[in-house]
């Protein structure tokens, strides 16, 4: 697909002006450009190149040396203390309070067990209570870490009741830049909820990968559990828990990731098709976009977990800060620089990649690139850049998480005071990570809902005529706020001019 550059980029700040009508016209040639391959849909049936092949060789790799540590921590501590003679070298960095990994090992089980119950709930009550969920955990998650933050301080755990009071207050002052966002944004989640609630087989495919995760979690909170109990120093265990849970946030990455391919392999094409009753929908869509995504496709998924959830994050941390600066002409330009850095890599590394990756099987690079232009051609960047739904999310994500860790640190204190900031950090990981296979099927649907209304509108208005139109009104609204600063920038640049030529 080949697409004109839109004179838009994503700073409320930069120049360029689209009116309506360029904007209709540029979306009537790119669905005439390319209205074949809408109209057919993606061909599943085509065979498919291997793509970013030496990042599933990474991956895999990983997979395999991860786990052989963390089987030798466990067992080295499971039932006898040093069984497998480690501790002779680490004589150095010995600490006389060791224990056993079934010491540790039992509260990973219970903090699983939670963050499962919480991302099946959380799945169980999408259809009716998904809009009740999302306003919760905006709301809630403020509190919540706030409330964890005074009860570090009484138990003079200073460090971590300083980290969380700067994440409530950090939390506050988003919700705060972005609360007039807010609406749009359960309007965009209600309608990613409908279309996933008519798909009961992403349901279960949600399901499953949460299962395949808790079989990876056994494992690693078993070596994790040996390294809490180990003889080694607090300095050194700390290390290795690092470690282990970068591992672990690179290996649930990867599971969402691909849940996210096939979700939205699947949204796509039901969008596409007119309904998944449709007579053009091909045969068993669900196991051919699994197939892929596991296959093929998997070393793209592998390569795009390492970086796009990091870099999404800080995009939305700086976009928030930024819109709450001010005439701080010396802070503002270092906030639009950085702004700007991460703006280049969101054109490399972000979430809509991985639809191109289920429907046409591009490598990463080559998938996010494209759908960063199909949205600058068409202007509908201006409204991903006004939608908060990925934050809002991760906040449920947070949310989950926290729980979780909350009652690994409860259960841990009772007996091993001395080691309940370990458990509830890595438990916090792991409920995340669990958690967040549950959210990633609203993701994928919003993604998909995005890519198809940039692709060719009228696949949306087919969908839903009334979610159609009010998409279409805020993003006629905010292109025409996006002119409106422009003029407003243009003007004072004159202004600033004619000053000095006077001066």
């Amino acid at each position: 697909m080949n697409h004109t550059q839109s004179p838009f980029s994503s700073s409320d700040d930069d120049t360029g002006t689209m009116t309506t009508a360029q904007q209709s016209a540029g979306r009537s040639h790119l669905s005439g450009s390319s209205g074949n391959s809408l109209t057919m849909g993606p061909n599943l049936g085509a065979s498919r190149h291997w793509r970013d092949v030496f990042w599933l060789g990474i991956f895999l790799l990983h997979l395999v040396l991860v786990g052989l540590a963390l089987g030798v921590f466990g067992l080295n501590r499971y039932t006898k203390k040093d069984r497998l003679n480690i501790d002779q070298y680490t004589n150095g960095i010995l600490d006389s309070q060791a224990g056993l990994t079934e010491d540790y090992w039992p509260i990973y089980a219970i903090a699983g067990a939670i963050s499962t119950v919480i991302g099946w709930v959380w799945l169980l009550l999408l259809g009716s209570r998904s809009n009740q969920m999302m306003k919760v955990s905006v709301h809630l998650l403020t509190t919540y870490l706030a409330v964890v933050s005074v009860l570090c301080f009484w138990g003079k755990l200073y460090f971590w009741g300083f980290a969380f009071a700067v994440g409530s207050g950090l939390q506050f002052l988003y919700i705060m830049s972005v609360i007039d966002r807010l609406p749009f944004t359960m309007l965009v989640l209600q309608g990613a909820v409908k279309m996933v609630w008519k798909l009961p087989e992403v349901m279960r495919v949600a399901c499953a990968f949460m299962l395949v995760m808790l079989l990876w979690l056994a494992l690693w909170s078993f070596g994790a559990a040996g390294v809490v109990a180990s003889s080694i120093g607090d300095g050194g265990r700390w290390w290795l828990l690092v470690v282990f849970s970068v591992s672990l946030f690179w290996t649930g990455a990867v599971l969402c990731n691909t849940v996210h391919v096939i979700v939205s392999g699947m949204v796509f094409l039901v969008l596409v098709h007119g309904g998944r009753e449709a007579a053009s929908m091909p045969r068993n869509p669900l196991l051919k976009s699994l197939r892929y995504a596991v296959t093929t496709s998997f070393g793209s998924i592998c390569y795009g977990s390492l970086f796009t959830a990091a870099i999404r994050t800080l995009r939305w941390e700086i976009r928030g800060f930024r819109s709450k600066i001010g005439n701080n002409e010396c802070l503002l330009c270092c906030v639009d620089f950085l702004f700007h850095l991460v703006e280049t890599l969101v054109r490399f590394f972000n979430k809509y990649a991985y639809v191109q990756i289920a429907v046409y099987g591009k490598s990463f690079n080559h998938s996010a690139r494209d759908a960063w232009e199909l949205f600058q051609s068409t202007g509908v960047e201006a409204l991903i850049a006004y939608d908060c739904s990925g934050a809002v999310l991760l906040m449920g994500t947070l949310l989950g998480g926290l729980i979780t860790g909350t009652c690994a640190v409860v259960l841990t204190r009772h007996k091993h005071w001395d080691r309940e900031m370990m458990m509830g950090s890595t438990a916090i990981l792991m409920g995340m990570v669990l958690v967040g296979l549950a959210m990633v099927v609203v993701e994928s649907a919003v993604t998909s809902i995005y890519i198809c209304y940039a692709e060719d509108p009228m696949l949306i208005h087919r969908w839903d005529p009334e979610f159609f139109n009010q998409m279409s009104e805020t993003l006629h609204q905010r292109l025409q706020h996006r002119s409106a600063r422009v003029r407003e920038g243009l003007s004072q640049n004159r202004h600033s001019d004619q000053t000095q030529e006077t001066i």
